[in-house]
């Protein structure tokens, strides 16, 4: 992949590329140069991201607005251009690519040690949401349409099960159940958005602790990466789908489910850390929606894990068989988790 580094403005000239981090949809890796600069170097899927020339442009747009309040480089994250001017190139096979500043003393999280670690989380995506308050929602471009409409998730759960290509449903009769008795719930964010209740806002959209690059001695939040899903939606959902990631006590794709719990204390510091940041810019019924964000968000991703897996595993990339039935079923004991703990969760 090296050869692709070539059409970027780099300091030296590109002399290593290895794979680096362990994300489900792009390809990722790390480059090197011969002034020892390095980069993070990555080719976008263009099966999830149809247009990914749009995709670019809201990423370059977003990343100049936040520069702009930004206390220094390790804040944002910052194109390196291509000869030709671009923030991205398209090889010979049509293939999207880009290059970014790798920020130095830089790791990302898996999953919180420490109710700290997840508050400083909340603190970068409640800060990214403040930096972008003033920026025109509605100027960018859907990339990925609908995408946190949880009533159309279930409308493609239903046509997965009607098709069921690989013979899969009867397998997942359970799932499918849980998952369709919560199918009246789906609508209720969706609902408040188009009644006006629920303010478009620039959101993240994949608010994972992953997401987040912290310092490798302070473990101070530095700032938000993959920016692919920027686009306008729900403070609530950004925040919902922290939630779900980070305040589960088990990894995503556990299969003894009898490690996954809601912890309150991770929940806590996470809500401390996001209105302290941007607490301020909320209305009254976003702040009283933050747990639907979290259960709608747990919900929708369920449903998404369930759905890719009856139709054979075309979205979510997987490392072992069943991967994506064993996310699926994560999310769902996540919501019982959710559910017994609804009262505690108020923070309207």
């Amino acid at each position: 992949m090296i050869e692709q580094a070539h059409a970027f403005l780099t300091s030296g000239e590109p002399i290593y590329c290895g794979l680096y981090g362990n994300g489900h949809i792009n390809e990722t890796y790390l480059l090197l140069d011969s002034k020892a600069r390095t980069y993070i170097l990555q080719r976008v899927n263009r099966t999830v991201f149809q247009d990914p020339e749009l995709l670019m442009q809201n990423i370059e747009s977003v990343c100049a607005h936040i520069k702009q309040t930004a206390k220094s480089n390790r804040e944002h994250m910052t194109l390196i251009p291509t000869k030709n001017g671009k923030n991205w190139h398209i090889d010979e096979d049509g293939y999207f690519w880009r290059l970014y500043e790798f920020i130095a003393d830089s790791v990302c999280i898996e999953q919180a040690p420490t109710p700290y670690d997840f508050r400083e989380s909340a603190v970068a995506f409640g800060r990214f949401a403040r930096s972008l308050s003033g920026f025109d929602a509605d100027s960018l471009h859907e990339t990925i349409p609908r995408f946190h409409d949880t009533p159309n998730r279930f409308a493609l759960l239903h046509d997965a099960i009607s098709a069921d290509p690989l013979d899969r449903v009867k397998t997942v009769a359970r799932e499918i159940e849980f998952a369709l008795s919560r199918e009246a719930y789906a609508a209720k964010l969706v609902d408040l958005q188009k009644s006006g209740d629920l303010p478009a806002r620039v959101t993240h959209n994949d608010t994972k602790l992953n997401n987040v690059l912290f310092d490798r001695t302070t473990r101070r939040a530095l700032c938000v990466i993959d920016l692919d899903t920027v686009m306008p939606g729900l403070a609530v959902t950004d925040f919902g789908d922290a939630i779900r990631f980070g305040a589960s006590t088990a990894v995503e794709d556990e299969r003894d489910l009898s490690k996954v719990a809601f912890s309150m204390e991770m929940y806590s510091a996470y809500a401390d850390g996001f209105l302290a940041e941007c607490g301020g810019i909320l209305t009254s019924v976003e702040r009283e929606c933050l747990r639907d964000g979290a259960k709608m968000m747990t919900l929708e991703c369920g449903v998404r894990f369930l759905t890719d897996y009856i139709s054979g595993d075309v979205y979510f990339r997987v490392s072992r068989a069943s991967q994506n039935l064993d996310r699926a079923r994560t999310q769902f004991k996540l919501i019982t988790e959710i559910e017994s703990n609804w009262e505690n969760m108020r923070l309207g």
